[in-house]
């Protein structure tokens, strides 16, 4: 296939590296080249679920820094910043004839291509994106998707499509989203994260600012109430003069967020859409998941799909995998996983859990995702893990970073109000919680605390026996 990329001009693609594939977002972004017929290599430091479905799918992968056995002849090499520049992989190739790109300049290329979606916020991205997909494809319209997370529907974060239609999540990590210049953008929410790249809220909000701007003139913004608040009314009335801008999620009388209730797990709720009351339900409960789908709703309406279809088809999303994901219920214990890594969506989840198990008693088990996450949101992060019952903190997950002189998770502990606080590791945490009737047990971090799940339910089902 042939692509055109900004800095390197039009090439020919044959065979791609891509380092760090095992990433969520670079290995749909590889799924994408090698469903058009490039061959596909890669290096990730440890084999998972997700790159052996890349191995098993034709692509060939290495899990040793070494260059005994890299391609040849390569044409294209990708990588995500989370990568070292330590890396003896990366170091190579980018003292090779071979073009190394930034994921996010080559996803901005393949979005250059097409009608595209991108779904930005420091919450909600891949909610919003994949229940975007699932509008679109459940409606008849074949969009292709490059997402952040597997949709059990499709089973993958990957979704072929012939329309001219694509969805992609806009990620401000790196600032990378200002390689899009999308027809239509969603915008969930600007609460202060990533202060590592940007420094300060502040400095976050004008990139987003620049994101929103690159939206098509002609085009479709679909705004949280909360973004358009935090917006100046200059920067609003900038982005209408060629843009046409949709509200959505605020509550009140006079507001676009509709009243929600629980039944059996599901949150039912109706919109109004031109003096019509469309009643619909979602598996995915909480009020900002059913402000997600509302989101998604708006895109689908954009493109022709009627609020009728998106209405009759939302009940039949599954969810995302490790989003509220509820991986063990019984008449006494609810097993619920959920990748919430920053204090507003910490809150979101466990509020959530509160309205669907309003009776019974909630624990949780955090793990930190990033020291200088930590660093910045410790505050946060005490006072949403006041919610819970009980509360127990694991080691920080380092991910890309090194240890930070002071920052471990005893910052988090030592500023939180409830005594029913421990600390634990990954080893022995297991062991260590007591299972309760009526008991709700919440997986919270964006880490590799999901693995003791099996672990967990093994647990659950001993005691009942």
């Amino acid at each position: 296939m042939r692509i055109e990329l900004k800095t390197k001009g039009e090439i020919t693609l044959r065979k791609m590296y891509f380092v760090g594939i095992g990433g969520i977002g670079m290995s749909a972004l590889a799924r994408y080249f090698a469903d058009n017929g490039v061959k596909i290599y890669g290096y990730d430091r440890t084999e998972t679920t997700l790159t052996q479905q890349l191995s098993k799918g034709g692509m060939t992968i290495t899990y040793k820094d070494e260059l005994q056995g890299l391609p040849t002849d390569l044409d294209l090499v990708v990588y995500t910043p989370a990568i070292p520049e330590t890396n003896n992989i990366l170091h190579h190739l980018k003292q090779s004839e071979t073009p190394v790109l930034k994921r996010a300049e080559v996803l901005g290329a393949v979005a250059d291509g097409k009608r595209t979606i991108a779904v930005a916020g420091t919450h909600g991205k891949t909610t919003t994106s994949a229940l975007t997909t699932y509008l679109f494809r459940s409606c008849g319209v074949d969009t292709t998707a490059i997402l952040g997370g597997i949709i059990p529907q499709f089973n993958s974060n990957y979704i072929h499509g012939d329309s001219d239609w694509l969805v992609v999540e806009a990620d401000e990590y790196d600032r990378s989203f200002l390689h899009l210049h999308p027809e239509v953008a969603i915008v969930t929410s600007l609460d202060a994260d990533h202060l590592d790249i940007y420094g300060s809220h502040a400095e976050m909000m004008k990139t987003y600012i620049r994101f929103m701007e690159q939206v098509k003139s002609g085009g479709h913004l679909i705004l949280h109430w909360k973004v358009v608040d935090l917006l100046p009314a200059s920067i609003l009335e900038t982005l209408r003069s060629t843009r046409s801008i949709k509200e959505y999620g605020r509550p009140g009388i006079n507001g676009t967020m509709p009243t929600i209730s629980y039944q059996n797990d599901l949150a039912h709720f109706q919109w109004i859409e031109d003096d019509n009351r469309y009643p619909t339900t979602l598996k995915m409960p909480g009020e900002h998941n059913v402000a997600n789908a509302l989101a998604a709703i708006h895109a689908c309406q954009w493109a022709g799909v009627s609020p009728k279809c998106c209405a009759e088809k939302l009940p039949g999303f599954r969810g995302i995998w490790r989003r509220f994901e509820v991986r063990h219920l019984d008449s006494n214990h609810a097993l619920i996983d959920d990748y919430a890594h920053h204090p507003t969506e910490l809150t979101a989840a466990i509020h959530t859990a509160r309205s669907v198990y309003p009776e019974w008693s909630i624990t949780g088990i955090f793990q930190p995702h990033l020291y200088s996450r930590t660093k910045d949101f410790y505050l946060g992060f005490a006072e949403a893990l006041d919610l819970l019952d009980e509360t127990w903190i694991l080691d920080i997950y380092p991910a890309r970073e090194q240890p930070m002189e002071g920052v471990t998770s005893r910052l988090i502990k030592d500023n939180m109000r409830s005594a029913n606080v421990h600390l634990a590791s990954k080893n022995t945490i297991v062991n260590q919680i007591k299972i309760l009737d009526q008991q709700v047990i919440m997986i919270l971090g964006a880490g590799d605390l999901y693995l003791l799940i099996p672990d967990l339910i093994r647990k659950i089902t001993d005691q009942q026996r």
